[in-house]
């Protein structure tokens, strides 16, 4: 397999991975406050983390790699997650796809301010194209959102952006899991009191759902996730395989309708069709 495959190969599985994210917090949220929720995933991803530097034996970051890991942790280890657990409390699940679809365009925009990537006109064009028909098609299928919940959305995105943007770039020289690993380490201090603080009361009744969906967000969306999605990013170009995120909603929706039997639509199966050409094209013209 040749290094663009495998580098799309591991951005595919990273998406496959963050689909499933905010469904469970969503669920999550039924047991759990924001909070909580935002700082026990980092805490438990933290954990793992800290054990797999110690089993590997990996070298602490220099001292000129702790601003960037700073800035992984601000935007995907803290500020992503709360910020959408904080938005889904007004807003649902498919109204927040919104605002994922255009997340493939913020990281690609990231990455030409904080790697120097230049793609070309043609590349823009598919990663314009994509983030509009999904998010076209996303507010044809929801209602009317709450304007805190959008504000929170668009924030959250930024914040997500910036940090796949500075996590790839410190990818290259760290390593993909080795990067997620020392940020989550880096939030430990701040995040660890903020879930004892914030520990809910009662913790007999919590559902198993709620332990489930923080299991999922913790293990997976925090963790491993990330190791596939930096390793595919650092090989393959940030904006170029960050394309791949136009597929997440689409992902999410063929989760839905296989766990939930939710019903897929004729207009959501075309979007997906289009949205996959301009994934194709994003990767031919990167």
């Amino acid at each position: 397999m040749t290094t663009s495959w495998k580098a799309w190969a591991s951005g595919f599985i990273g998406v496959l991975i963050f689909s499933g994210s905010l469904p469970a917090t969503r669920v999550g949220l039924a047991d759990f406050a924001p909070l909580f929720l935002t700082s026990a995933r980092a805490v438990i991803a933290a954990l793992l983390g800290a054990a797999l530097l110690i089993a590997m034996r990996e070298k602490r970051p220099l001292r000129r790699d702790l601003l960037p890991l700073a800035v992984v942790a601000l935007g995907v280890v803290v500020g992503f997650p709360l910020l959408t657990a904080l938005a889904l409390q007004s807003i649902n699940s498919a109204q927040s796809i919104v605002f994922v679809g255009l997340l493939p365009l913020c990281t690609a925009l990231f990455g030409v301010l904080r790697a120097g990537e230049r793609p070309s006109a043609i590349f823009w064009m598919f990663s314009v194209t994509g983030a509009a028909l999904v998010a076209g098609f996303a507010l044809s299928t929801t209602a009317d959102m709450a304007i805190a919940g959008a504000g929170l959305m668009i924030a959250a995105v930024l914040a997500c952006g910036l940090g796949y943007a500075e996590g790839a770039r410190l990818s290259r020289r760290l390593g993909g899991w080795q990067v997620i690993s020392w940020a989550l380490v880096l939030s430990l201090p701040v995040m660890l009191p903020l879930a004892l603080w914030t520990l809910p009361e009662d913790l007999g009744a919590v559902s198993t759902s709620g332990w489930l969906a923080l299991a999922y967000v913790s293990l997976f969306s925090m963790m491993i996730g990330f190791i596939f999605w930096y390793r595919g990013l650092a090989l393959g170009g940030i904006a170029s395989v960050g394309q791949l995120q136009l597929l997440q909603p689409f992902m999410s929706f063929v989760l839905a309708a296989g766990l939930l039997h939710e019903k897929v639509s004729l207009p959501m199966l075309a979007t997906a069709l289009l949205v996959v050409l301009c994934v194709a094209g994003s990767r031919r013209f990167a």
